[in-house]
């Protein structure tokens, strides 16, 4: 018995072991932290030409995922030809300098399909876009190589090789949940995108260089030196991302990539990420009329049954806050009613105090989401103003008839909400409005009146729902009683550009709003051309 135990376990076999344990699942961990990074940082080194669409997610993770699973498949191979902790640790090394050029080569590209999101032009938007996320291939086709790399050294004995497997996956995958949070949350608000870019660099770096320290001494003195240029690389003041006219502020926060535009006559526009929409005007004197949306939610009270007097507007509630040009007109036009304004990126509001003089007293800014927002809040306000774009789209989950429930159950009796909706110019086939007819078939399933005004010049129209039956004809009966004449040139211009528009669009419920995908097909039209 005795002999027969000790021939299988002589039979036993065995793998010769190169390298394992602490150092091995050290090197597993950093090479799931480093590719999670990579592909959050990716959507954050887009944003400044590209927004934070669900296309531009889409393709980041889809590309990233086929990425990995090349690298997976060539790590295998490249370890059973190449078991040796010096190929592994080179690897390591080698994609820290793949990871440092990704945003110094990206950066050309990425101003150049800026100037393409400017002039709408497909391929200089297109070209850019596909030239970036090439420039992932070589660093995270290398970082999947780690964990096989890993196994394949690791592994001593053949009937325990699942555990080992197991336990390096684990591993790798403890430092992808890191890697989940480390980017958006701590590095790119502190460091910046191209920073961080270059710390994930060095985190590779070091860490092959640390194993080639222990596995080949010839080798690390040949590529220490690599130490010493991603330094100087993290040292070199990028400079602004995207250079505008006029910038006097830049940042990137955990939600948006921020700026601050100044025109010469002192005004200020808040642009986020790909810069195509303004989210906010700051315009100094006594002139607070932009132009824009903004202004039509001063008199969307006013479809409300005659009389109805500015006095009648006591609270606004304002969901989208951005940098408060909505609570600086309702202050300036209605005096100091409470006014809460909700905005998701605490970045933003901070930057409405600092440069669009959002200050008012009667203003509370909350740090939040919407439609939380009012699951926890127990006010109610005469005008709910939503404009929470995150170009192109309004998140789908405040375009819904169970979002539009939640906002009727926080009106007042004589309540209203407005909200910022997305065409292209033109009217029948000049134009596309069915992201607008969506939006009135939703919105009349919970209201009994629903009117659309068409800012003039702009891709946008204001959707305007009460929580009474109202007909269009108040909003011209109660222009008499706007004494002050802000109020009337916006009632007379949006008078002059209600548009009748028929629900025959889907109805957005919480199971199924495809808003992304109406939005999508709405920009590629007029992009190509066919509006």
């Amino acid at each position: 018995m005795e002999l027969h135990t000790r021939v299988a376990r002589a039979s036993r076999p065995r793998v010769r072991q190169n390298a394992g344990g602490t150092p091995a699942l050290l090197t597993a961990f950093t090479g799931g932290l480093v590719s999670l990074a990579l592909e959050l940082a990716a959507s954050r080194l887009l944003a400044p030409a590209f927004g934070t669409t669900e296309l531009v997610w889409s393709a980041i993770i889809g590309l990233i995922l086929l990425y990995l699973s090349v690298g997976y498949a060539l790590g295998g191979r490249w370890a059973d030809r190449s078991p040796h902790p010096a190929t592994l640790y080179t690897i390591l090394t080698a994609t820290g300098l793949t990871i440092a050029v990704i945003p110094l080569l990206a950066r050309p590209m990425l101003r150049l399909a800026a100037q393409g999101m400017m002039a709408w032009s497909l391929p200089q938007i297109a070209g850019p876009f596909i030239f970036v996320l090439v420039l992932f291939v070589a660093p995270v086709t290398l970082l999947a190589c780690v964990s096989p790399f890993v196994i394949r050294l690791s592994v001593t004995d053949v009937t325990a090789s699942g555990g080992t497997a197991g336990r390096v996956y684990a591993v790798s995958t403890l430092g992808s949940f890191i890697g989940t949070f480390l980017p958006n949350l701590v590095l790119i608000p502190n460091l910046g995108t191209y920073r961080t870019f270059i710390l994930l660099a060095m985190i590779a770096t070091v860490t092959g260089l640390w194993g080639l320290w222990n596995a080949n001494r010839r080798r690390f003195w040949l590529l220490a030196w690599t130490v010493l240029l991603l330094i100087a690389l993290f040292i070199l003041k990028p400079g602004t991302i995207k250079p505008e006219a006029g910038l006097i502020h830049e940042e990137e926060s955990v939600y948006n990539f921020i700026q601050v535009i100044e025109n010469t006559d002192g005004s200020r526009y808040l642009l986020l990420n790909e810069g195509q929409g303004i989210h906010s005007v700051y315009l100094p004197g006594e002139d607070i009329l932009t132009g824009g949306p903004w202004d039509y939610y001063l008199i969307a009270p006013y479809f409300n049954a005659a009389p109805h007097p500015p006095s009648a507007v006591s609270s606004l509630l304002v969901i989208g806050l951005a940098a408060g040009t909505t609570s600086m007109q309702y202050t300036e036009v209605y005096g100091a009613v409470p006014i809460d304004g909700v905005e998701i990126d605490p970045a933003i509001i901070q930057v409405g105090r600092d440069y669009f003089a959002m200050t008012q007293p009667n203003l509370t800014a909350y740090a939040a989401d919407g439609r939380a927002f009012l699951t926890q809040t127990e006010r109610s306000y005469d005008v709910v103003a939503v404009d929470a774009y995150r170009l192109p789209y309004i998140p789908w989950h405040l375009t819904t008839v169970e979002f539009f429930a939640e906002v009727r159950a926080h009106l007042t009796e004589a309540g209203v909400v407005a909200i910022n909706v997305g065409h292209t110019p033109g009217r029948g086939s000049d134009g596309d409005w069915r992201l607008v007819e969506a939006m009135v078939a939703t919105m009349r399933q919970v209201y009994p009146s629903v009117y659309v005004i068409e800012v003039p010049g702009s891709f946008n129209a204001i959707v305007v729902a009460t929580a009474q039956p109202t007909t269009a004809r108040n909003l011209a009966d109660n222009l008499p009683l706007l004494a002050d004449a802000r109020l009337r040139v916006v009632a007379e211009r949006a008078l002059a550009n209600l548009r009748d528009v028929a629900p025959t669009g889907i109805v957005f419920t919480d199971d199924h709003a495809p808003v992304e995908q109406l939005t999508h097909d709405l920009a590629l039209r007029y992009i190509l051309g066919g509006q």
